[in-house]
């Protein structure tokens, strides 16, 4: 198996059990070793009261980014820490595109940072998220024995 297959079979498996990011409306246009793309929709019902995106559902989507990111070798990874920066609104019926990139992986730790653009290209948010391996993998990977 190619690292691009397995990180495509982790994030086929992960998806089809997360309610909360179908739920968002999220949807995956690119996964790999250390990397994913995730697309969500702004709709009516994740506006605030200044009819902007609500910032919960902006991290909501650069933390489904960061997950799909960190979980695309097989291994069990959980969120240890996020910190978000919002730089501009996320608009009514717009998509946003989180891209998260691996920028440290050692040992249990990794490091992953996400940028969140609008349909323009505009940065809406910067998010940095620390992940720790934990026990397990998505699927067993191990062959028969000879």
């Amino acid at each position: 198996m190619t690292p691009q297959e397995r990180a495509r079979k982790c994030a086929d498996l992960m998806f089809a059990a997360d309610s909360a990011s179908a739920g968002l409306g999220m949807t995956i246009a690119s996964v790999g070793p250390g990397q994913a793309v995730l697309r969500m929709k702004v709709r009516d019902d994740m506006l605030n009261g200044h009819r902007i995106c609500h910032g919960g559902f902006i991290f909501a989507l650069a933390d489904s980014a960061f997950a799909f990111a960190c979980n695309s070798y097989n291994q069990l990874v959980v969120a240890q820490q996020n910190q978000i920066t919002y730089v501009a609104p996320g608009q009514d019926g717009e998509m946003l595109t989180a891209s998260a990139t691996e920028t440290s992986r050692s040992g249990r730790s990794g490091i992953y940072d996400v940028t969140v653009t609008g349909e323009d290209g505009r940065t809406v948010a910067l998010f940095r998220g620390l992940s720790r391996t934990v026990k397990g993998q998505h699927f067993d990977e191990e062959g028969p024995s000879a």
